[in-house]
């Protein structure tokens, strides 16, 4: 089990960018895997991006592809999502997650693939 901080989330208006942060404390093992999810008002939480920890291979959803980056840093236990062209439906509260298996898995864009998770920053993208 690990714990995860976000940090970064803001107000920002249409066509801006953030990058949002994750620390993670605790040993990060190599098949683990990182991610983003996001909910907004109303609806259900969502696959935003994953990245396995060890290769750095990266899996997005369809509504971010081209616009967001997830990334990470080894020495530092913190994976990042850099949001570029934001538009007003990108507005959610953003969580990271964490996959803690030990054994090498498919990244899954599905919630209950994840055991652990932050508790969440907002993003509010303005028009």
């Amino acid at each position: 089990q690990v714990q995860l901080v976000e940090s970064g989330g803001g107000l920002v208006q249409a066509g801006g960018s953030l990058r949002l942060s994750c620390a993670a404390s605790g040993r990060i093992f190599s098949n683990y895997i990182m991610g983003w999810f996001r909910q907004a008002p109303g609806k259900e939480r969502e696959f935003v991006a994953a990245i396995r920890w060890s290769g750095g291979s990266t899996y997005y959803a369809d509504s971010v592809k081209g616009r967001f980056t997830i990334s990470k840093d080894s020495a530092k236990n913190t994976v990042y999502l850099q949001m570029n062209s934001l538009k007003p439906e990108d507005t959610a509260v953003y969580y990271c997650v964490a996959k803690t298996s030990l054994h090498a898995v498919a990244i899954t864009p599905a919630a209950s693939g994840y055991d652990d998770w932050g508790q969440g920053t907002q993003v509010t993208v303005s028009s």
